[in-house]
């Protein structure tokens, strides 16, 4: 038999934490396109196992139309589907995948440098920004057992 072990709520009970998250997220994407930071946003989720933020990114990347379903489906193969994303996509989802994974390789030079070619400084700097915040997301999400299907765009 399985018994479910509450969880804390971290808003509830550290708000002043809980804020200061909002406001890196609100700040971490400035200056990057919208459907680049909702796939980013996603494949660090899925990487993760965090169900919530897969939801409620997926869900925020179709708000930009219907062909976007076809590539949120293709994400976790995105390298067998090139074709689907851009350049800088594909560098930002490489970047994504070894932030996310930083224990297994850190980041390799060679990854960070597409990245680099594919980015101005500063809309580098806002990626890695945003690729660390998206994984402290999840980190809530999948530690608090938040569930997916309550979220609306």
């Amino acid at each position: 038999m399985t018994t479910t072990t509450r969880r804390v709520k971290l808003a509830n009970l550290a708000p002043d934490f809980y804020q200061a998250m909002i406001e890196l997220d609100r700040v971490s994407d400035t200056g990057l396109d919208p459907k680049l930071a909702h796939l980013v946003r996603i494949r660090a989720s899925q990487i993760n196992g965090c169900a919530y933020c897969t939801d409620m990114h997926s869900l925020d990347l179709l708000e930009f139309g219907p062909e976007q379903q076809q590539r949120i489906a293709l994400l976790p193969v995105w390298r067998e589907s090139e074709k689907f994303y851009t350049e800088q996509e594909k560098a930002a989802l490489a970047l994504t995948e070894a932030i996310t994974l930083i224990s297994v390789d850190h980041v390799p030079d060679e990854v960070y440098q597409l990245a680099a070619d594919a980015f101005d400084d500063q809309q580098l700097s806002r990626l890695i920004a945003l690729i660390i915040t998206i994984n402290m997301w999840t980190r809530v999400g999948v530690t608090g057992k938040m569930e997916p299907g309550h979220y609306k765009p």
